[in-house]
């Protein structure tokens, strides 16, 4: 899953790369790149078995700490003590790219073999990252790696998850919870941001080309999360008659919720991505939320983990590992928080299931 702190931490992204995906609907890396299975990344007891008599370490260089990085960094960490790789660190950077240069230098003090990291800012990551790339760590990133940098020379692999099934998945979840007919408000993320811009384009494209009986009517652009509840509230005010509203991620759709609930209107329904705590307390209440669309988050720490360490006995893996993802709705979401984050969904919605 991408929560709202992580896509904000990346919002300084200007990604080189086509934000476009495939006509065919195949997702494409931050560079371009053809997105392989994540499940394709397996290792040979051979292979294994030289990564425990090697005694490598590993650090891990997170951006920053949220209930996403915590399930990648437990990913990460659960599969490097299966293959014997030692963690020898691990920080969070706060969103600061400066303090993410410092964490690098820091750790490298402990040489590690190995760096796993999702750069602040890929477009000005280089530097960040080059003191440990000469020095010969093996690095393996989560959803970007740094402009400049060649994959094979520079990185291991870039893990992130399959951004065109996301979206089609809540184009889906959309037309389930609407019976496949009705108006339908579009709120997509308006900045350059390749994750968020393939999520968003899968799910207009899914409805257009699927859904004949459903129709977009109002479309609104979001740059800043915190005027959400602002263009909720006046693509409400332009079409009172909608029967569901897509929002580009789950934090501004808790704002979507607040503006329905302002007029009463319980009629409109919400899909949005990732998983957040409220917008799913809403869902399994039977509120405004109809359902959420997480990635395999835990996944694909153990993805990164797996192809960074199989670098180190001469393992190559694919330029970009993409993990699945599912819809979660009042029926599946205790499945749902377990197969994201691999942890038991929180106390309150299992209290409100009762």
């Amino acid at each position: 899953m991408r929560n709202g702190l992580r896509l904000m931490a990346l919002l300084a992204t200007v990604c080189a790369a086509t934000n476009a995906f495939a006509a065919d609907g195949a997702t494409t890396g931050p560079h371009g790149e053809k997105p392989t299975p994540a499940s394709t990344m397996v290792l040979t007891p051979d292979e294994e078995q030289k990564i425990k008599d090697g005694k490598f370490t590993a650090a891990l260089v997170w951006h920053e700490m949220s209930e996403y990085t915590n399930a990648v960094n437990s990913g990460a960490q659960d599969e490097f003590k299966r293959l014997g790789v030692e963690v020898v660190a691990q920080t969070d950077a706060g969103f600061d790219g400066a303090r993410q240069k410092s964490d690098v230098e820091t750790v490298l003090a402990k040489q590690p073999s190995i760096i796993v990291s999702l750069p602040v800012d890929p477009a000005s990551a280089a530097p960040v990252y080059d003191a440990a790339r000469n020095a010969g760590v093996k690095l393996a990133f989560v959803d970007n790696s740094p402009a400049g940098y060649v994959h094979g020379k520079d990185y291991v692999t870039i893990v992130s998850d399959d951004l065109f099934q996301m979206g089609n998945k809540a184009a889906i979840a959309m037309a389930e919870a609407l019976g496949s007919k009705g108006k339908v408000g579009y709120i997509f993320h308006d900045a350059d941001f390749y994750v968020t811009n393939q999520r968003d384009q899968a799910f207009k494209a899914t409805i257009e080309q699927d859904y004949p009986d459903m129709k977009i009517v109002a479309e609104a652009g979001m740059a800043d999360p915190a005027r959400s509840e602002e263009i909720a509230q006046g693509m409400i005010t332009q079409h009172p008659d909608l029967d569901g509203i897509y929002v580009t991620w789950a934090e501004p759709a808790l704002s979507v919720m607040s503006a329905l609930r302002s007029t009463g209107n319980t009629h409109t329904k919400i899909v949005a991505l990732d998983l957040n705590e409220p917008a799913a307390l809403d869902m399994v209440k039977g509120g405004n939320v109809a359902a959420l669309v997480a990635d395999e988050a835990y996944n694909i720490g153990v993805t990164v983990a797996r192809a960074a360490a199989g670098s180190l006995v001469g393992k190559s893996a694919e330029p970009f590992l993409v993990v699945d993802s599912l819809a979660v709705t009042k029926d599946t979401v205790a499945d749902g928080w377990k197969k994201s984050l691999n942890k038991d969904m929180p106390a309150t919605i299992a209290d409100a299931l009762k």
